[in-house]
This record gives structure tokens, C-alpha cells and sequence, in this order.
């Protein structure tokens, strides 16, 4: 079977041909469709990113605490809870579950649960990475803090997290790009991202090669452009002399 990339320059609804591949006065084409998609995709991504990033380096902090053995529990719960839970189940739940208990949520759309399974499932990795980079650190450097008057959390704001974030960049880029893939199960609770186009699309058009493709290739790209990024952001942060990020670990 002959390949059709004019799929994509098809209007959705009566599927005539659109000069240009965009649609115009209120008129979808396929590709209008994709990258609208992608970009749901992207901003799901993102929000979620967000979330687990500044969720995951408190949680991540807390675990390390060394006078606090409750906020290290919590800290741990948090981990095991979020982590051991398939993220399909937890978007579920969010959608389900917990509009039962607090019906307000039943008001808040998808896409925000979507992103707070995803961010909150996201989280509990990168908490595990923060507190192995924390703990990698040799401990004459919190006590350092210490001797020259330092809080505990001044000793973590000026002396420890600088240092402890800069050795869980290679993982965090890992988790970026998971974060993204991950998003697609976005389409379980109807948020037309490129997985969801991708099912409904190839539906409707029967041309299932190209639109798999067409969507691979983007989530390819969106993939490639976080890993330059976060290397770009890697040699920038990189202290001479500093012991080897790998050495952090990683879940």
C-alpha cells in the first residue's frame, strides 16, 4: 500500500483536501489537529515537570534531614506511595476516586489531574534522586555550614543544594524525557494530546503508517531537544573538579 502524506492536508470533517495543509475560517485539517496536540502534549509536560520538580526537591530535602526522623518518614511514605503505584491507576484515581471524596474536584478539567498524577508520580522519582545526590555529598561540607553558623536550611540553601543539584542533572535529563513520554497517558481521560490524535486520527483515515510515524517522529524531536537542553544546562553548571554525576545514582 502507497503511502498518503496528504492525509494530513485533509479537513476533518468532510475530508476535502485544504490547499496549504492549515485550515482556514474555523476549517481543521489533520495537521491543525497534530500540532495542537503536541502542544497539549508539551504543556502537560511542562506543568507536570514543574510540579514534580519543586514537590520532589522538598520531599527529596525532608529525607534528608538528620534531627527530623518524622519529616523523614513523611518523606519516605511520600516516596513509596507515589512510586509503587502504576501512573495509569493515579490518573485514575484522580479522576475517579477523589472527585467521590471531594466534590469540588469533580468541577476541575482533565488536563489538571493529569498533571497533578503526573507531577505527583514524577515527584517521588526525582525526590529519590535529590536525597541520593544530597547524600553523596562528603559530610565535612554540612558540617562546614554548621561551624560557620549556619541553620539547617541556611547549610542546605548555600552549602549543600548547589552542589547536590548540579550532581542529579544526568538523571533529572532522564527524567524530563520520561515526564514527556509519560504524558501520553493523558488520553485515558480524554485530553487530546498526540497519543489520543494518534488512535482517533488513525480511525478515521485509515492511514495508521503515517500518522504513527508523523506523531513518532514528533515525540523523537521533542525528546532530542530536552536532552540537548538539559547537556547545554549540564556543562554550564558543572564545577571543575566536582565527583562524577553518575556516581549520584538513581531510581
Amino acid at each position: 500500500m502507497a503511502w498518503d502524506w496528504q492525509v494530513f492536508c485533509e479537513d476533518t470533517l468532510d475530508r476535502v483536501a485544504v490547499q496549504g495543509c492549515f485550515g482556514k475560517g474555523g476549517d481543521i485539517t489533520y495537521l491543525d489537529w497534530m500540532l495542537s496536540a503536541w502542544g497539549w502534549t508539551v504543556s502537560v509536560s511542562l506543568l507536570a515537570l514543574i510540579l514534580a520538580l519543586v514537590v520532589g526537591g522538598v520531599i527529596g530535602v525532608l529525607r534528608t534531614l538528620p534531627d527530623s526522623p518524622w519529616l523523614v518518614r513523611f518523606g519516605n511514605a511520600w516516596v513509596e506511595l507515589f512510586r509503587n503505584i502504576p501512573l495509569l491507576v493515579q490518573i485514575f484515581l484522580w479522576y475517579h476516586v477523589v472527585p467521590a471524596f471531594i466534590p469540588a474536584m469533580k468541577s476541575v478539567p482533565g488536563f489538571v489531574l493529569v498533571v497533578l498524577a503526573l507531577g505527583f508520580f514524577t515527584s517521588a522519582r526525582i525526590a529519590e534522586q535529590v536525597r541520593s545526590g544530597l547524600q553523596s555529598l562528603p559530610r565535612g561540607q554540612r558540617y562546614a555550614g554548621m561551624a560557620v553558623g549556619f541553620t539547617t536550611w541556611q547549610t542546605y540553601r548555600y552549602v549543600l543544594l548547589p552542589m547536590g543539584l548540579r550532581i542529579i542533572i544526568p538523571p533529572l535529563t532522564s527524567e524530563t524525557m520520561n515526564i514527556f513520554k509519560n504524558s501520553s497517558v493523558a488520553f485515558a481521560v480524554s485530553v487530546t494530546e498526540l497519543t489520543m490524535f494518534a488512535m482517533q486520527a488513525q480511525e478515521e483515515t485509515g492511514r495508521g503508517i503515517e500518522v504513527y510515524l508523523a506523531v513518532t517522529g514528533l515525540y523523537v524531536v521533542s525528546a532530542f531537544t530536552i536532552n540537548r537542553l538539559m547537556a547545554w544546562i549540564e556543562k554550564r553548571a558543572r564545577v571543575p573538579g566536582m565527583i562524577s554525576a553518575s556516581s549520584a545514582g538513581g531510581h
